[in-house]
């Protein structure tokens, strides 16, 4: 028979990360969350996922009549124009980074929608997330890469949607067709 292996504290607050927007079914009720095992020194600052934020982004939320539109790679028709040739062109100052290749895609969501959370409550403005430019064995993804082509589709989810203004592809200098540089919408409730 064979024993079953139970999730470690990290992969429970991953989880309860992934999860904390879900309401729970009728009759059951959440146990309280540990603490967070504290993240491991040798471990890049941009990969360490700490507790949610407790700001919550006020966007489709604050407006019920309108919703986000869908987020493409190359599409800046929601930023001025002098913005827009500084993020297409690479020129933004990038103020955080996370590196997904070598992650399963699992590891890769949740790794990104943590930082994306801390980026947006910290204020951070753009930032670059590294895909790998992979390779689809499969033949079905037109040779591109797993993370690759998720990542867009992660970063336009309604959890994550709200925080983003746009996203391009990075400049060669930063990593090229396996990188994508992410603007993060400004927080309006900020005290700076």
């Amino acid at each position: 028979m064979t024993r079953r292996r139970l999730p470690t504290p990290e992969e429970r607050h991953l989880w309860r990360i992934a999860m904390r927007d879900a309401d729970p079914m009728p009759g059951r009720a959440l146990d309280p969350e540990p603490e967070p095992p504290p993240p491991a020194l040798d471990e890049p600052v941009a990969t360490r996922l700490a507790p949610p934020p407790t700001a919550q982004p006020r966007a489709a939320a604050a407006r019920p009549g309108r919703s986000l539109a869908p987020l493409t790679p190359g599409s800046t028709a929601n930023i001025d124009r002098r913005t827009s040739d500084r993020f297409r062109k690479g020129q933004l100052v990038i103020e955080g980074r996370i590196d997904l290749h070598g992650m399963t895609q699992a590891q890769a969501h949740m790794a990104l929608a943590g930082f994306v959370h801390h980026a947006w409550n910290d204020g951070r403005r753009c930032v670059l997330v590294i895909t790998g430019k992979g390779s689809d064995k499969s033949g079905l993804g037109g040779g591109l890469g797993v993370l690759r082509q998720a990542v867009p589709r992660w970063l336009g989810d309604p959890a994550l949607r709200p925080m983003i203004v746009a996203i391009q592809p990075a400049q060669p200098k930063d990593g090229g067709d396996g990188a994508l540089y992410v603007l993060i919408k400004r927080r309006r409730d900020r005290k700076d």
